[in-house]
């Protein structure tokens, strides 16, 4: 086998704001470095990027601080801009959403999380067709950057380019990279989705046999 083609596609940054703890102002969290944390998968033929996950609906966004009785909520109308600080005390507690997340950057999930959500960037090697799967989800899927062929266990297939989106219903699919010399990237959001029944027959989660990915949980 021929060495793989580099990939030259840029690297994301993710961005997640948060609240100053002291003022209730947004800031941007410092507690997760911004630039893409790529997990390569096995013959390096694509590359996800969680770019962030939750574990809850609806998402719990706090930060587990008590509430003090003569608590009131924060208004409405947006105060003044604040000189940004750049930084999050390392006394005020990571909210929970991000503490999920930082466990999942070191233990990724599966492709999906059976009570939340997950935000993943895929880089596909030239040429490359990934197995036949199925997540019991409802995933957006967005072409960044090159052309990706849709294809389905049908034998129907449908070319995406960049802009495209794909509503992907639980439905057995492949992603194919349609170029041989480039690089293509997808963008996914995947929503949890209640049982799948389709003729009376249940519909669960196929991997294909997608080497470097767990089962979801």
């Amino acid at each position: 086998m021929s060495p793989p083609i580099p990939n030259t596609l840029s690297t994301p940054n993710r961005y997640i704001t948060t609240h100053d703890p002291l003022t209730g102002a947004s800031i941007l969290s410092t507690a997760i470095p911004a630039p893409a944390q790529w997990q390569h998968l096995k013959g390096d033929q694509a590359s996800f990027f969680l770019a962030y996950c939750t574990d809850t609906f609806p998402v719990d966004l706090s930060d587990g601080s008590p509430i003090p009785k003569n608590n009131s909520p924060l208004p409405n109308v947006s105060p003044a801009p604040l000189a940004p600080t750049n930084a999050q005390s390392p006394l005020a507690p990571l909210p929970n959403d991000l503490t999920t997340y930082q466990h999942y950057l070191c233990s990724p999930p599966g492709l999906t999380l059976s009570t939340g959500t997950i935000l993943r960037y895929v880089d596909i090697a030239p040429a490359h067709l990934s197995p036949m799967h199925r997540t019991v989800s409802l995933d957006y899927g967005v072409v960044l950057e090159g052309e990706v062929e849709l294809v389905l266990d049908s034998g129907e297939t449908r070319v995406l380019r960049r802009g495209d989106v794909a509503v992907q219903r639980a439905t057995a699919h492949a992603w194919r990279n349609v170029s041989a010399t480039q690089w293509a990237r997808m963008l996914f959001v995947l929503v949890p989705c209640a049982e799948v029944v389709v003729g009376g027959r249940r519909v669960g989660e196929e991997l294909g046999g997608m080497e470097g990915v767990r089962g979801s949980d």
